[in-house]
């Protein structure tokens, strides 16, 4: 390191430490100050590191998790950013926090937020790009889903001789050709036929020709085994695959990959994709299946994906949700619940969030009718909203809590044992900091 490289590591490492022991918290402001210091900080870090970079719209922080776990049946250095903080002064914490490896080069496994990419790869080349998804997602921040991948595509240039390891189900991952070695994960778990999906999803259209693409089947939204009817275009081959679903909770998924059964505890298809592209970067990089098993067998949850919190005897479980896409997947999961339970809605809409919440109308809330459900309430700072959207969907009197200091009371008034709380990301940063304070939780972003 230079003597600038130093002296701005020391800098971020010392307001680590006065923000970690004063404030509790603070992941990405030392990584203001380090690169305040020395903008290229990160060409310095890369150099000590095998850098897997992850990203996509859902699942980024889920699949890093599940990675780390799978990399560390075999590896016994793996850094990463479990914060959660994907973004450039973020992952520079991350390093400038990492202990030092006794031996040879460190695996660091990096969620990264997708316009962030590039501003990494400019400085560091890695050895692999994990591609989990792309749905419209923070219209104000990225556009549309076309906008997202040319951000992502910006910072893959930078680095032609990465393996890329993308979700083969979705069409805009196979839309352009690059000169990266290239490998596709995807379901096969039923037999095709000839279906289109509903008119306003997204990614309908052919890449090749602007057709509407067909599917010999769907799993959620537009993945699947997609094709084009008029020119050919369709899905590629896959290099590993979901073969079986053999069963789904709200808590759990028991399914096959490439003949082999898994389970991971946590619930949805949408998160056994996540598990998947952990398999895949896994046996990428040489671990076994039976490692992989071991793996995802551990039933430690990840910050905001389905904690399962006792508040006082309510089995309280929190879910991140962001935009329609991961909102109706998660409206599926619960609604597996066979026991009653309640339902609370959190809305916020600060910069992390998206400061747009119009997403919440292509939520299919009105399924929630259809189950009875003995209790609603919301909260949050755009609570006016996300009230307004449970009332034109049928719901009738929730219980209105704007101030998310006080919702970890009225939590226990709920006639159900079992709580959903679905939360944008800094409804679910104040509610954990409530339920910290209250010695629910330990404080930390990993339950």
């Amino acid at each position: 390191m230079s003597v600038r490289s130093t002296l701005a590591t020391a800098a971020g490492k010392s307001s680590y430490w006065f923000l970690h022991t004063f404030l509790h918290g603070g992941s990405s402001l030392p990584g203001k100050i380090t690169t305040a210091i020395d903008p290229n900080i990160l060409k310095a870090f890369g150099k000590k590191y095998d850098v897997v970079i992850i990203t996509g719209t859902n699942g980024k922080t889920l699949t890093t998790a599940l990675s780390v776990r799978v990399l560390k049946q075999k590896y016994d250095n793996v850094l990463t950013n479990p914060t959660g903080s994907n973004m450039e002064q973020g992952i520079v914490t991350t390093f400038i926090t990492a202990q030092k490896s006794k031996r040879g080069k460190t695996l660091a496994i990096l969620e990264v937020d997708e316009a962030n990419v590039v501003k990494v790869t400019k400085y560091i080349t890695p050895i692999a790009f994990v591609f989990t998804n792309l749905f419209r997602d923070q219209m104000d921040r990225y556009g549309e889903i076309y906008t997202t991948y040319d951000k992502i595509l910006a910072g893959v240039k930078l680095a032609p001789e990465a393996t890329i390891i993308a979700n083969g189900d979705e069409q805009i991952f196979n839309s352009r050709e690059l000169p990266n070695p290239i490998i596709y994960y995807g379901f096969n778990h039923q037999l095709a036929g000839d279906i289109k999906a509903p008119a306003n999803t997204d990614g309908l259209l052919c890449p090749k020709c602007n057709h509407i693409l067909h599917f010999g089947f769907i799993t959620y939204a537009n993945l699947g085994d997609y094709f084009c009817p008029h020119c050919g275009f369709r899905r590629p081959t896959l290099n590993y695959q979901v073969n079986k679903l053999t069963e789904l909770t709200p808590t759990s998924s028991t399914f096959e990959i490439d003949h082999h059964e898994y389970k991971v505890m946590i619930g949805g298809m949408y998160n056994i994709y996540n598990a998947l592209a952990a398999y895949a970067l896994g046996r990428f990089l040489d671990v076994s299946q039976d490692q992989i098993q071991t793996a995802f067998e551990a039933d430690k949850k990840v910050f905001g994906r389905q904690e399962v919190i006792n508040v006082d005897g309510k089995q309280v479980t929190l879910i991140l949700v962001k935009n329609p896409v991961g909102l109706n997947q998660v409206l599926d999961m619960i609604l597996t619940d066979n026991d009653p339970f309640s339902f609370v809605g959190l809305l916020n809409a600060n910069y992390a969030d998206g400061i747009d919440t119009s997403w919440i109308w292509d939520g299919n809330f009105e399924k929630l009718k259809k189950h009875a459900i003995p209790a609603f309430m919301t909260g949050g700072e755009r609570y006016k909203d996300i009230t307004f959207r449970l009332k034109v969907a049928g719901v009738d009197d929730p219980i209105i809590e704007p101030d998310l200091a006080k919702v970890v009371d009225k939590l226990k008034t709920l006639p159900t044992k079992k709580v959903y709380i679905l939360a944008t990301y800094t409804a679910v940063l104040q509610l954990r900091k409530q339920l910290a304070e209250q010695g629910y939780i330990k404080e930390g972003m990993e339950a």
